[in-house]
């Protein structure tokens, strides 16, 4: 899973296997519908799964956080806290 600064400030969330040639097909127009209107500026953070199930359930967690927590959710404080909201 990925997170993308986009060149209107947003940020960009998405799921890979191979980060490297995802950013390069969002910069050259060719990833998400999204970052084709609003290119990428930078990668953000970047956390790995062992499969992409937990990448979905993780991206649909990450898509819900306010903008402010969602690079705690990659440093791994926040991840903890939502597990263990789900015991």
């Amino acid at each position: 899973m990925y997170l993308l600064e986009c060149n209107n400030g947003a940020y960009y969330a998405g799921i890979t296997n191979n980060l490297e040639a995802r950013f390069a097909a969002h910069m050259s127009g060719k990833g998400a519908r999204y970052t084709r209107a609003n290119p990428p500026v930078k990668i953000m953070a970047s956390k790995s799964y062992p499969d992409r199930s937990a990448a979905s359930v993780a991206e649909a967690q990450l898509k819900n956080l306010p903008r402010h927590k969602k690079l705690q959710f990659f440093e791994g404080n926040l991840v903890r806290t939502l597990e263990s909201n789900h015991e």
